[in-house]
């Protein structure tokens, strides 16, 4: 008998496609599939990513060849050669990506191919079909296809020049702004971050990343496959990293980053203290208040493995919370769990975090009451409270079930509107214990 994920927190491939497209300026997706598939996966990814909106080329305006029966019959390249016509006259951009649906996987149309007839004119195109995975599938894809046939090789390097592959946009709801501090961050230790969606970046500049030395991958489940074909063309070798959160995390990165790049490490150290002192000088102010009204917290984290790991090292490491269970939604193989819950050593709190990994968010508050005994009655039973959630729109029932405060800061977010807000660095820390602790008083 086969399973379904209840309330999934991720799309298809195509959806990822289609939302790492929609964060790239001036760049223009042309969908190979059925009618409906690139409306309603660009409705998931711009109302459910804090309303992040369509792009330069995205929602009602995307160019889709909606395919019908008879090409499913009879083959739809020909509706892909006419639609890809259409485009390029109708719609001005520096870059058009062909991205596919199931339909047209399964009859063997060759989208690749016809892609190429245009390659002079700025076309590419990389198979998305929902079947070969979720959200994160559909990104590796295009980035792969981008990392093939955009950048351009180059044998002289910047040895202080990194590309930062692992962040989806939309996907990662606060993907500009943490880019942006990411690159800020790294400009401090004398390094240039390219990072594909930051504020600025265009396809022109995209073509130069070839000149980088290293390329940084954030997340353990995406990114990879295209760093490794960028050093397997252009000879760039990549590391693996973490989307770094608060001081404790952004230390921990910018010194990984300095020692990978040759970086001297007193210029690195400096800049840490530097950035540990604006961090402290701002967030000392609360400190008085945070002791007096006992802000401490049981958190309950709900994320991806791009995030929950760091979300859960903030929380306990830098802002002194309990961190009673994380849930990680996105990691099926065995080995791969093991592997991501050896990250948790590096939590400095005394009480541990339980770590399960979940796909289906109703079941989570198994979890937590698995891992709370039960009030039976005891004259001094001692509850799981005061209690916080650390997750998405999605696990509002499970702060409502838990009398816990909720804070979304994981895909999908539907009740908050996010611009250039971001939770990464000392900054992004800044604004995370903003975010958390104003949640905590706003009833008051």
């Amino acid at each position: 008998m086969g399973t379904f994920i209840e309330r999934p927190k991720f799309s298809c491939a195509l959806g990822g496609a289609l939302t790492t497209l929609t964060g790239l300026n001036r760049v223009v997706p042309i969908v190979h599939a059925a009618g409906g598939c690139a409306n309603s996966l660009s409705v998931t990814y711009n109302g459910a990513a804090g309303y992040r909106g369509v792009g330069y080329c995205g929602g009602s305006m995307l160019p889709t060849t909606n395919i019908a029966e008879n090409n499913v019959v009879f083959g739809g390249e020909d509706r892909l050669e006419e639609q890809i016509e259409n485009t390029l006259f109708a719609i001005d951009g520096d870059l058009y990506v062909v991205v596919t649906g199931c339909q047209v996987e399964i009859i063997g149309d060759d989208a690749r191919s016809i892609a190429r007839r245009f390659a002079d004119r700025n076309v590419i195109a990389a198979c998305t079909p929902g079947f070969i995975g979720n959200t994160l599938k559909g990104y590796d894809a295009v980035m792969t296809s981008i990392v093939e046939n955009v950048i351009e090789p180059s044998r002289a390097k910047n040895p202080k020049e990194v590309n930062i592959f692992g962040v989806v946009p939309g996907h990662d709801v606060f993907y500009r702004g943490n880019l942006d501090e990411i690159a800020r961050l790294l400009g401090l230790i004398g390094a240039r971050a390219n990072t594909f969606f930051g504020t600025g970046n265009s396809v022109a500049q995209i073509r130069e990343y070839g000149k980088a030395a290293l390329s940084v991958v954030l997340a353990p489940k995406t990114g990879a496959r295209p760093a490794q074909r960028l050093q397997e063309l252009n000879g760039a070798p990549y590391i693996l990293s973490e989307l770094p959160i608060g001081p404790s995390g952004t230390a921990a990165f910018l010194r990984q980053i300095g020692s990978a790049l040759g970086i001297d490490g007193k210029l690195v150290e400096s800049a840490i203290a530097s950035e540990n002192a604006y961090y402290y000088d701002f967030f000392g102010r609360v400190v008085d208040m945070y002791a007096d009204l006992d802000w401490q917290r049981y958190a309950i984290t709900s994320a991806d493995s791009y995030c929950a790991h760091a979300l859960t090292k903030f929380v306990a490491n830098d802002l002194g919370w309990i961190p009673h269970l994380t849930s990680i939604n996105d990691i099926e193989s065995e080995a791969e769990q093991i592997e991501y819950a050896k990250r948790f050593d590096d939590i400095t709190s005394e009480c541990k975090p339980t770590v399960v990994f979940e796909q289906n968010a109703g079941q989570i508050i198994k979890h937590v009451r698995a891992s709370w005994e039960l009030n039976r009655n005891g004259k001094y039973y001692d509850a799981l409270a005061p209690a916080y959630v650390i997750g998405s729109s999605i696990d509002a029932g499970l702060a409502e079930k838990l009398g816990a405060s909720l804070l979304t800061a994981a895909f999908p977010v539907s009740n908050r509107v996010v611009m250039n807000k971001g939770y990464a660095g000392f900054r992004g820390g800044l604004t995370l214990a903003e975010d958390l602790l104003s949640q905590i008083v706003s009833n008051r």
